[in-house]
């Protein structure tokens, strides 16, 4: 069996803060042994836990995706290829849909620069079809919000 790191080492070597590493584990997203002394002690396999949880946060999961995401893999051991293979590919249709989200924002700021914001009846983003038209003149989100 190969030697457990310390918080400090994964730390190190993950480039991520011990505080995470420890919130991390709260949250069950990565486990450690306690030595006698009570300090951590990972398996090396943490660093691969970590990479995943560092990848999909880049993505855009929450930390509760990543949660649910990690419960399905095997805990006993490394995971595979296969097992990453086949968690990438339930996320393969989520990427695409924010590229497709941000394709949409990229062409709706085009619009918001030659505008300025001073044409809400055009503004795609604030106002889409002018639907603040209907409840009167003036800023009516900000009146809304205080009431």
């Amino acid at each position: 069996m190969s030697r457990q790191l310390t918080i400090g080492e994964v730390a190190e070597r993950s480039g991520i803060a011990a505080t995470a590493l420890r919130y991390y584990e709260t949250r069950g997203l990565i486990a450690s042994d306690r030595a006698g002394s009570g300090h951590r002690r990972y398996p090396r396999s943490v660093l691969r836990r970590l990479a995943f949880i560092v990848f999909a946060q880049r993505v855009g999961l929450t930390l509760r995706e990543i949660e649910e995401t990690l419960a399905s893999l095997p805990g006993d051991r490394t995971p595979t290829r296969a097992d990453w293979s086949t968690l990438s590919a339930r996320w393969r249709t989520r990427v695409d849909e924010e590229i497709a989200q941000l394709e949409r924002l990229k062409s709706a700021m085009t619009d918001c620069i030659g505008c300025g914001c001073l044409s809400l009846d055009r503004c795609a983003l604030a106002n889409p079809d002018d639907r603040a038209a209907a409840a009167g003149p003036g800023p009516i989100v900000l009146r809304d919000a205080r009431a």
